[in-house]
């Protein structure tokens, strides 16, 4: 929950969305998207925020439309992810939501999962085929980025940041 008087989501210097990294004083744009390169949500936070901290509420902003009547769609079909998503949180959550996912296991807990032998349980499905399509994330952000004031951050706020990136990604979507 935020503190009084300060913006929630962001945290670092005032809830903008700014801190420290290896790259300096950054901000991270953490998103969704689908199979299009289409970003579908969008959450900003510190720069030394890790990655998997945020998969959840990535996730339980995704709201898409139905063409016809009825509530929009909040889950996924499959999710594909990388080994920074590899953990026993995010699969976890992935398993009670019914979400098919592809999340390659890293090499230390395949190790350690060797090393207790039969104890150490099944390795986790991978199908290589479609863990080639997470690409789509990438090329989303390197679409959001061909606005310059998303790849730059010339927004001081944090707010207007998110702003700036989600018209950005309006902009993705009005795209024939």
């Amino acid at each position: 929950m935020a503190e009084p008087g300060r913006p929630p989501g962001g945290g670092g210097a005032g809830g903008e969305g700014l801190g420290r990294s290896r790259g300096g004083f950054t901000t991270k744009l953490h998103l969704s998207a689908d199979g299009r390169c289409r970003p579908l949500s969008l959450i900003i936070t510190p720069g030394q925020r890790a990655d998997c901290t945020q998969f959840q509420p990535v996730l339980e902003k995704i709201r898409t439309p139905r063409l016809g009547p009825g509530r929009p769609r909040k889950k996924p079909d499959s999710v594909a992810a990388d080994k920074a998503y590899s953990n026993g949180p995010v699969r976890n959550f992935l398993r009670r939501r019914g979400i098919r996912h592809t999340i390659p296991e890293k090499t230390d807990r395949q190790a350690a999962r060797r090393r207790k032998g039969s104890r150490g349980g099944r390795p986790p499905g991978f199908d290589e085929e479609r863990y080639k399509k997470r690409n789509t994330v990438e090329r989303a952000i390197n679409k959001l980025k061909h606005a310059r004031a998303v790849a730059t951050r010339y927004d001081k706020r944090g707010y207007v940041y998110l702003g700036t990136a989600t018209a950005a990604a309006l902009a993705i979507w009005l795209r024939p």
